[in-house]
């Protein structure tokens, strides 16, 4: 049998713009996406089975999927799951096993960090080693892109953060990104945001298809500028960072789900001079912290009122 594990990270939207909405359904997006450390462990296993074990497979290769939370589903509705069928389609011919997931949480659920996508992408990785594919990061985002519009990110910053999987020189592999299109056309950045911050969730989900079709695009007034957000990363210009942290998808968010609008203005008024946003579609409010200890601290008062709050930091 052989085993591999994989830190798979979560991300923050340091800013978020909707362009127009295509024919398809889909939207035509621009953001930066910042990977941080709050992670999930991922253990994937593979193991050819004896002889007399191929006969009881219902399929060639077979995959199966355990968590510490025992509510997820663990079958085609999982992210991690479909990520191994999918790799189990393109380059399992020829093989007969056992793929074996694990996925230790730590990451809130439907929060708009990528939890889910993140265990994805970590799968593919992990597949990517375990069966010697040689796969680089372009190839592994093509694969990602079948699934879901945040695990291409996921597997750049996963090969960039995870130095076991030898691709953190990948050109491609990067803790920060520019992302355009549908949210998969990444452009590397070679600097991110260097900051801690505290996230906090409030108890509800958000559906990110319902946010995108209610969003009133003639309705947006206040849009990042993301090249100047892109050269203030790479200049260190935080006040300009700040300036362009905008996510327009709080227009529709904030009004739609109450709670998420509080819990926005809480973090605020206890963190009155720092960058407050929401990362994806919500419904999870971050901060920027000056240190640590301000991170630490926002962090322990906030989680008196949500359960789920976390300090932590960008991963540059």
């Amino acid at each position: 049998m052989k085993q591999i594990q994989i830190k798979s990270y979560g991300k923050i939207n340091l800013c978020l713009d909707v362009l127009r909405r295509l024919e398809n359904g889909y939207h035509e997006v621009e953001m930066v996406m910042q990977q941080i450390l709050l992670h999930d462990d991922v253990s994937v296993k593979w193991k050819n089975p004896a002889v007399n074990e191929i006969r009881g497979q219902k399929r060639p290769v077979d995959i199966e999927v355990s968590t510490n939370r025992p509510w997820l589903p663990r079958d085609e509705r999982n992210l991690a799951y479909k990520a191994a069928a999918l790799m189990a389609e393109l380059y399992g011919r020829g093989r007969q096993g056992k793929i074996r997931i694990d996925i230790k949480k730590r990451i809130p659920v439907a929060a708009g960090l990528a939890g889910g996508s993140g265990n994805g992408a970590a799968v593919i990785h992990a597949l990517n080693a375990l069966w010697e594919l040689g796969l680089d990061v372009p190839e592994l985002c093509a694969v990602g892109r079948q699934l879901g519009s945040d695990i291409p990110f996921s597997i750049m910053g996963q090969a960039k953060t995870n130095l076991s999987l030898g691709l953190s020189n990948d050109p491609m592999a990067a803790h920060c990104a520019l992302a355009r299109g549908t949210g998969t056309d990444l452009e590397p950045l070679s600097k991110g945001l260097k900051s801690h911050l505290v996230l906090a969730k409030p108890p509800i989900g958000v559906s990110t298809a319902e946010v995108y079709q209610g969003l009133r695009l003639d309705q947006i007034k206040e849009r990042p500028n993301i090249e100047e957000l892109v050269e203030a990363l790479a200049k260190k210009r935080f006040k300009t960072i700040q300036k362009n942290m905008v996510n327009v998808l709080e227009n529709f968010t904030l009004t739609r789900y109450p709670n998420v609008m509080h819990t926005k203005n809480k973090v605020r008024s206890l963190l009155k001079k720092n960058p407050v946003l929401m990362s994806g579609s919500g419904p999870t409010i971050f901060a920027l912290c000056r240190s640590r200890e301000e991170a630490q601290t926002a962090c322990e008062t906030l989680k008196v009122y949500y359960k789920e709050t976390f300090w932590t930091r960008t991963t540059c």
